[in-house]
């Protein structure tokens, strides 16, 4: 069943702040070697090339889950050979990694349309507040996918939070504190407004907070990179922000007889079906909370899709849209 579908299509002119998921880069069938990432990348890249095509002003973000669980996971086996870097770092290692496989896929694409465009990584440090009480929460899934054994095995032997993630496997979940600003946030609306494609705030951005001396250092913490992308896409005054899944549309009453999906929601709406349980936390949840967070801050709209439906999403065709009214 579908409900009315929202037809308006969006100014070429407008401003997007594109969000990418895990699957956009590592799906989870697989492996996570070099060579399949950057096969996905490369078919990112030329979606998102489609986009500049159309002259849609992006800013990306991406999120890097199975990255970072796995960098995790090679310190943790070579602990005795090399000295494991802590959680932050880790993710300051995603952001490069990530940012140079899209910037080399993006350039690419655009060689192969005869396009020209700067494209710059900015290592990212996301502000988080020193007393979020998400910091004494694990609840953010990282990493690969465990067996029930393998999960039990990896409890006894490390100072691990492992859980089930809805029935897709077991997995390492660490604390996901909420964004309060980002420290390079000047540089980035400078190259943004510049006209530069720019690549930022990756998996989340680099959790940081500052000491009693005023200082900033890093937390062994993961913020949520649809919080992260809903507050920058405020920043630099993006109108759009689309948040690329692997599904194409969002739905209620989820893997039931009567599950619906949704072509439109209004903030009102989303947040009811957030009241009532129908996104959970490990799910939907932060993407919803995201959208309606970025509306209530002044954006026009929201999208939620799949990449392969992203262009039709943005004209109106596809995907789930999110409005104030």
């Amino acid at each position: 069943m579908y409900i009315c579908r929202i037809t308006e299509v969006i100014s070429l002119t407008t401003k997007i702040l594109v969000s990418l998921g895990g699957n956009a880069i590592l799906k989870h069938t697989d492996k996570g070697n070099a060579e399949e990432q950057f096969s996905n990348t490369a078919k990112t890249s030329h979606v998102l090339v489609n986009m500049l095509k159309e002259d849609y002003h992006i800013i990306l973000t991406h999120g890097n889950g199975p990255q970072v669980g796995d960098i995790l996971l090679a310190y943790d086996i070579s602990k005795d050979i090399v000295p494991p870097m802590p959680l932050d770092v880790c993710v300051a290692q995603t952001q490069g990694m990530i940012g140079f496989m899209l910037q080399l896929s993006l350039e690419n694409s655009l060689i192969k349309e005869g396009m020209k465009k700067s494209i710059v990584t900015i290592l990212t440090q996301t502000i988080i507040d020193k007393d979020d009480p998400q910091l004494n929460k694990p609840s953010k899934p990282i990493g690969p996918f465990y067996s029930v054994d393998e999960s039990e095995e990896l409890r006894k032997n490390h100072d691990w939070v492992i859980v089930d993630d809805n029935g897709r496997g077991y997995r390492r979940v660490v604390p996901s504190p909420l964004p309060v600003g980002f420290v390079e946030e000047s540089s980035i609306r400078t190259l943004y407004n510049e006209d530069k494609f720019v690549i930022a705030c990756g998996g989340g951005g680099i959790p940081v907070m500052k000491n009693e001396a005023g200082n900033f250092e890093g937390v062994e913490a993961v913020v949520d990179k649809d919080h992260t992308s809903s507050l920058l896409a405020s920043k630099i005054g993006a109108e759009v922000l689309l948040i690329l899944t692997d599904v194409e549309k969002v739905a209620v009453n989820f893997g039931k007889p009567d599950q619906k999906y949704l072509d439109h929601l209004t903030v009102q709406e989303a947040k009811d079906y957030l009241e009532d349980g129908q996104f959970p936390p490990g799910t939907m949840g932060p993407k919803i909370k995201s959208t309606i967070d970025f509306i209530e801050g002044g954006g026009k709209k929201a999208i939620i899709t799949s990449i392969e439906k992203s262009i039709k999403a943005l004209n109106g065709q596809a995907g789930t849209i999110i409005t104030r009214n």
